[in-house]
């Protein structure tokens, strides 16, 4: 990836591909969305066939449909493209365009009943990601995203779709910040930091998974903070938040999608978060 940056102007300059491919990407995404949720919508809330990975966490039936759905329509109609999916793993990893799967963001919300969960398709192409899709069919709602024409959203209620926007809020002190858990940041590398930076906030809450993300770049709150990912978890909100004009990193400020690490701003207060989290 490219060295750090934020803003519309300096998102739209990692485009590596055509304007028709863009928009033909993303709207392969819509429509893989659309299938994805006709699967999760119906199977939240009822009885799940609920196993265990080797890693402890759990993975439904819902997630594995979808994601071999999401796999098969991708080969199909890009063959020379590569996979990487949280369910079943990475296909054609030198590939120069690769698309990243998570079937459904937010597997443990619904297990329990908490509409919070998502499908999270993107694609990157030459080292960037170049366009994204999160779906959120139990809120009714979708944000999507590719270089050069801004990130969106539609809503329940809504006239069409309504244009992300970081916000401009320029100080610590007038943040909000959202993360996954308390006990999640206090085993990060960042533990002693984030509790200053806590300290140091307007307001905090702990909302993860993609809707962290989505608020952010819908200038709601100014961070989301969060580790243990994979890339699957970060490339649709990704490119999300820096079409909205945020910026997203790892807790170092790196842009790596494959670094773990979700540290997602507005952008301008990007410097001072690092520096509250470092001390």
């Amino acid at each position: 990836m490219t060295t750090d940056g934020y803003g519309s102007e300096w998102s739209a300059s990692l485009q590596r591909a055509s304007d028709q491919e863009l928009d033909d990407w993303l709207a392969f995404a819509q429509a893989a969305c659309d299938a994805a949720d006709a699967i999760s919508l119906p199977a939240f809330r009822s009885e799940l066939d609920i196993t265990r990975k080797a890693d402890g966490s759990f993975v439904t039936q819902a997630d594995q449909a979808i994601e071999t759905l999401i796999r098969e329509r991708i080969s199909s109609t890009y063959p020379d493209h590569g996979i990487v999916g949280e369910e079943f793993g990475t296909d054609a990893a030198q590939a120069r365009c690769r698309w990243f799967i998570d079937p459904i963001d937010g597997t443990h919300n619904f297990m329990r009943g908490m509409p919070i969960f998502g499908t999270l398709l993107a694609v990157e192409c030459d080292g960037e990601l170049q366009a994204g899709v999160v779906s959120a069919p139990a809120l009714g709602r979708r944000w999507w995203a590719r270089r050069g024409a801004g990130a969106w959203t539609s809503e329940p209620g809504g006239d069409g779709p309504r244009r992300l926007r970081a916000s401009k809020v320029s100080t610590v002190e007038e943040a909000q910040i959202l993360y996954r858990g308390i006990l999640d940041m206090r085993g990060s590398r960042v533990a002693a930091g984030f509790d200053r930076l806590v300290d140091s906030v307007w307001r905090e809450r702990g909302l993860g998974d993609f809707w962290g993300y989505m608020l952010v770049a819908d200038g709601a709150a100014e961070l989301m903070i969060e580790r243990g990912l994979g890339a699957w978890d970060l490339g649709a909100p990704w490119i999300v938040v820096e079409e909205a004009g945020g910026r997203i990193t790892d807790f170092d400020g790196r842009r790596n999608v494959f670094g773990g690490e979700g540290m997602a701003s507005n952008g301008l207060l990007h410097p001072q978060l690092l520096e509250r989290l470092h001390g």
